[in-house]
């Protein structure tokens, strides 16, 4: 592989081209830096006007992860140098990384994410845009944001509250790992196909003769994972989500926050999934389970257009404020995993400290033009 931090091919199909994304920086997970948002966004916008681009398909380099997340080290960095002030990478970056999401979610032709391996953050946000998401038996999901002192963003807003019943409120709140078969079952992707078959997919949509009309491509598209599909479904692992999906409906039966809190902080659970994401929760920043329980509630009729515009604000407030730091550096940074959170408990938090939170620091929402 080239040293590009993304590498981008056009490859001859049967008629037309299948474009091809490989996000190239395996040491970090393939990781997103700003730079690596904004050759993606370009390159799409220029296949988007290619009438020779059938289809896209995009994945990450290695076999550890499609793509863990936004690079929080340098978003760490940017905020600790401006400490309760405008900090400019992290807030071009949370601009851009929306922007290209949303370009992702509204894009005209077939986009399909091969999500193999680690799909946390910002890789979810790349992945859950794109319009034919594959997993593997390899893939795990996650969107542990308030262990860190954000929240789900990159259109967790919308996807999440999309999900039945209240799974993404309590994959929201205790940043809980999924499988494959979860995904499906959650609507964040679309099909499972074997590991292994990843050569022959692409073989068979370089063998596809790529029309001119973007709704032939999706059809193409469907037809041809399809079958790779129906091959693979013996090696699906069980889910974890719908199989407890009663004991989330009880846990998140509370007439507030603060009750659904205790529910889950309180079990008595041999069951080691539910064990896990009420030690996650308990680890967390009780100031980011607040804002991020507002947030779900405050999207949950928005459209997409709302869903990332309102994320803005609420990711740039956090950059200006000193619990995302602090996050960052009890669990990436000094790895103590001791971080000193603003306030002990949900309770603690007043109204006016979290409705800062969601008060637009600017005139005019940088996202406006969606």
């Amino acid at each position: 592989m080239s040293a590009a931090a993304i590498v981008f091919e056009e490859l001859p199909a049967g008629a037309g081209k299948l474009g091809r994304v490989t996000l190239n920086v395996p040491a970090t997970l393939n990781s997103l830096t700003l730079d690596m948002v904004d050759l993606l966004q370009a390159r799409l916008q220029q296949w988007r006007d290619d009438a020779g681009i059938g289809a896209i398909f995009i994945e990450g380099a290695g076999e550890k992860a499609f793509c863990a997340g936004g690079d929080v080290q340098a978003l760490y960095e940017s905020v600790t140098a401006a400490p309760g002030g405008p900090c400019p990478y992290a807030e071009s970056f949370f601009q851009r990384e929306y922007r290209l999401d949303y370009t992702l979610h509204t894009y005209p032709k077939p986009v399909i994410a091969w999500g193999h391996g680690i799909v946390m953050g910002g890789g979810l946000g790349v992945m859950a845009g794109c319009s034919h998401k594959v997993v593997t038996e390899k893939t795990r999901i996650a969107m542990p944001e308030v262990n860190i002192a954000l929240f789900p963003d990159v259109g967790g807003s919308w996807f999440l509250n999309h999900m039945p019943g209240k799974c993404g409120l309590f994959l929201a709140l205790t940043g809980a790992s999924i499988n494959a078969a979860d995904a499906i079952y959650t609507g964040i992707a679309d099909r499972f196909i074997s590991s292994e078959r990843r050569e022959d997919v692409l073989q068979a949509l370089l063998r596809q003769r790529w029309q001119a009309e973007p709704a032939g491509n999706h059809a193409l598209v469907r037809h041809t994972l399809r079958p790779f599909a129906e091959q693979s479904v013996s090696q699906c692992p069980g889910g974890q989500v719908e199989p407890h999906l009663g004991s989330i409906a009880n846990l998140c039966d509370g007439d507030d926050v603060h009750q659904v809190v205790a529910n889950i902080l309180s079990q008595q659970t041999q069951d080691p999934w539910l064990a896990s994401a009420r030690d996650s929760l308990a680890y967390a920043s009780p100031l980011a389970v607040m804002w991020t329980f507002r947030q779900l509630a405050q999207t949950r009729l928005a459209s997409l257009r709302e869903v990332f515009q309102a994320e803005l604000v609420l990711a740039t407030n956090i950059m200006r404020h000193p619990e995302f730091a602090e996050g960052v550096r009890a669990l990436l940074i000094d790895k103590d995993r001791k971080p000193d959170w603003q306030y002990r408990a949900t309770r603690d938090v007043p109204a006016a400290a979290l409705d800062a939170f969601f008060t637009a620091p600017w005139e005019s929402n940088p996202l406006a033009d969606l």
